[in-house]
């Protein structure tokens, strides 16, 4: 489960869009995993399991805000923290461009290809664990990849 620590804070960051939500919802991932671990089956990718579990988490949490209008964490409590692994100026500006189309992208297209392009699973693995169909699942990713080429275009940064 340590090793799933950096992927799933990626996918949090695509689902929360902010650091320290995005701590917070890893946090609960995990919380939940650990309390539930007699629910995992043998043969079943832990990644998959748990992208699952942070999936469902998240509705649970974006419900909760919808109808409590409250965010975990305000903006700026992580404004100043620092990375010492940070990229250059000039990844750091490609990293930007790309993560404004990312959060540009409708939820569904963006988790597709948070789960595919940036997690590395399998479009099998992504649609199971989004539980929708695999047609599905490549089309909401061939409409986010064209979204995300033409923003990047328009953006003056490469695809």
């Amino acid at each position: 489960m340590l090793d799933l620590l950096p992927r799933l804070r990626r996918m949090a960051r695509v689902l929360a869009r902010d650091p320290a939500d995005a701590d917070d919802l890893t946090q609960l991932t995990v919380e939940r995993a650990l309390a539930r671990r007699d629910q995992w089956r043998e043969g079943t990718r832990q990644d998959s399991w748990m992208f699952r579990i942070m999936r469902n988490a998240w509705i649970d949490e974006s419900r909760s805000r919808a109808r409590h209008g409250r965010v975990l964490a305000p903006p700026e409590a992580g404004m100043h923290a620092a990375d010492p692994a940070a990229p250059s100026l000039d990844g750091r500006l490609a990293l930007t461009a790309v993560e404004a189309a990312l959060d540009a992208l409708p939820e569904d297209q963006r988790i597709a290809v948070a789960l595919v392009l940036i997690e590395g699973l399998s479009y099998q693995e992504a649609a199971d664990s989004l539980d929708i169909p695999m047609g599905t699942l490549t089309s909401r990713l061939a409409r986010g990849r064209t979204a995300l080429q033409a923003a990047l275009i328009d953006q003056g940064a490469r695809p």
